[in-house]
């Protein structure tokens, strides 16, 4: 009965194994990465911790009768470290560090009353923090919670002013009162800025969104990011979908990328699906898509056309042939990519008519042909947006009505070719040059990248580089403003 439970278990594992979705883009983010966080980190907590405020503090010892207020902490001396909490997420920690802090002291002793500022010094501070990262239902990274305890060893006041002696006599009173009411402000200050501030920063990650007027991209997460003691790993769904049917979406069935480097700060990996998901969603949009005539239609084919098809014509109305002729171009069925460590490419088969256009008249068709291309597809980045560059590589037309015309359509491949290579294929370039965003936020970029090819999936490893500071990025999503870059 043991050996069965095991079995059926196996087996229910292994079938949840296979019925997961793959993900489409993979990020990984390493400790290099990470490295370069520590010091916009560092300021950010900085910048939260220096805006702490304390109430005023009023009580009496002995026959003094004393009130602080108007704290300020007016400098941070922080030695702090950011690294990867594995299985959790981020770890802040700060050690051995000290804040300096100045506010306004009215005293009141017997008959003599005198107020003025007071330094004082919160050394041996010490902070641990740590930040869970988890997917939310939306499929948008997120910090769920934060894990906070802070210490500070001893807190130093100098007192200055006439009364500085008899100061110091309740100087270990007050300070320690300080040190209490500091102590208890940086974990709260520290959950906002996560919690809050850091999440909206995380919101600037696309995770649904329309890339132009004819699909949209979706990059929820599929699980939960894992960490380990080197890099946060998450797995995106990497997927384009029809805006006028955002249900009607490819299956994937493209093998799971695979990224095993850690010398770059960042890796991204995205699968065959990727592409495939974005080649059917156009298809499905109607892009696919193309008439050449008139000034588009290049002197030398159309001239070739009508010696090609000088019989056709003259068999079925000889006044046609004063009329301009058409090429329609319909891709009949979704465009397949296919990733090689040699590069990638794109098939594309698509069915062309030749046509006549008598004005004010039906367009009169002449023949009709398959054609079947190869185009080859360079992968680069540039910020955080991937762009493709096809190239006609391999080409060729044949009848579908017979194979005796398909033997009159061999002069035509080559013009046709060149036809393709000098007027539509500018056109599709031009149109998908700039690209579409990857999941990063907004202020970050990839520099110094280079992109691999494997069998099945290509992986971009960079460098990251900040446009600006992780607080002007926050305020520019409080204030609703966007990435200009994007």
């Amino acid at each position: 009965m043991g050996l069965l439970q095991v079995s059926v278990i196996f087996l229910l594992s292994l079938i949840t194994m296979t019925l997961a979705e793959p993900p489409g883009c993979k990020i990984r983010i390493t400790d290099r990465g990470l490295e370069m966080l520590k010091t916009e980190t560092k300021k950010f907590v900085e910048e939260e911790l220096s805006n702490i405020t304390m109430p005023e503090m009023r009580g009496e010892e002995g026959r003094f009768q004393y009130t602080i207020k108007d704290v300020k902490i007016t400098e941070l001396n922080l030695t702090s470290d950011l690294r990867f909490q594995p299985d959790v997420g981020l770890l802040f920690e700060v050690q051995n560090s000290s804040i300096t802090l100045n506010f306004q002291r009215r005293i009141l002793y017997w008959l003599f009353y005198d107020e003025g500022a007071i330094n004082a010094s919160a050394e041996g501070v010490n902070i641990f923090t740590v930040l869970h990262l988890t997917k939310d239902q939306e499929g948008r990274l997120k910090i769920s919670n934060v894990t906070c305890d802070a210490s500070i060893a001893k807190m130093r006041a100098r007192f200055s002013g006439t009364l500085g002696r008899v100061y110091d006599l309740i100087g270990a009173f007050l300070t320690t009162g300080m040190r209490f009411l500091l102590n208890k402000q940086i974990c709260p200050a520290l959950n906002h800025a996560a919690l809050v501030l850091v999440n909206q920063l995380l919101e600037t990650i696309p995770v649904r969104t329309e890339v132009d007027s004819y699909v949209g991209i979706d990059y929820s997460l599929l699980s939960d990011p894992v960490v380990t003691e080197t890099s946060l790993d998450m797995d995106f769904r990497g997927m384009f979908y029809n805006l006028k049917n955002e249900n009607e979406v490819l299956v994937n069935y493209a093998m799971n990328p695979i990224v095993r480097e850690y010398d770059r700060m960042i890796y991204l990996a995205l699968s065959e699906f990727f592409f495939d998901s974005g080649l059917f969603s156009y298809f499905k949009g109607g892009l696919f898509q193309m008439q050449i005539a008139n000034e588009r239609m290049p002197k030398d084919l159309e001239m070739l056309l009508r010696t090609t098809y000088l019989g056709t014509i003259m068999m079925l109305n000889p006044a046609l042939m004063e009329h301009p002729l058409s090429l329609e171009l319909e891709v009949t069925s979704p465009p397949r990519s296919t990733i090689k460590t040699s590069g990638a490419n794109v098939a594309v088969s698509c069915n062309v008519k030749v046509l006549v256009l008598p004005p004010g008249k039906p367009a009169v068709q002449l023949s009709s042909m398959t054609m079947e291309g190869k185009f080859n597809a360079k992968v680069s980045m540039k910020g955080k947006r991937l762009a493709i560059h096809l190239d006609l590589r391999r080409f060729k037309i044949y009848s579908n009505q017979s194979a005796l015309e398909s033997l009159a359509l061999i002069p035509l491949q080559g013009p046709l070719k060149t036809m393709l290579q000098i007027s539509v294929v500018p056109l599709i370039n031009n149109y998908i040059k700039r690209g579409v965003q990857i999941p990063l936020p907004d202020g970050i970029d990839f520099i110094e990248e280079v992109v691999e090819y494997h069998n099945g999936y290509i992986i971009v490893g960079a460098n990251l580089h900040f446009r600006t500071g992780l607080r002007e990025i926050i305020e520019r999503k409080l204030s609703g403003e966007t990435d200009n870059s994007i």
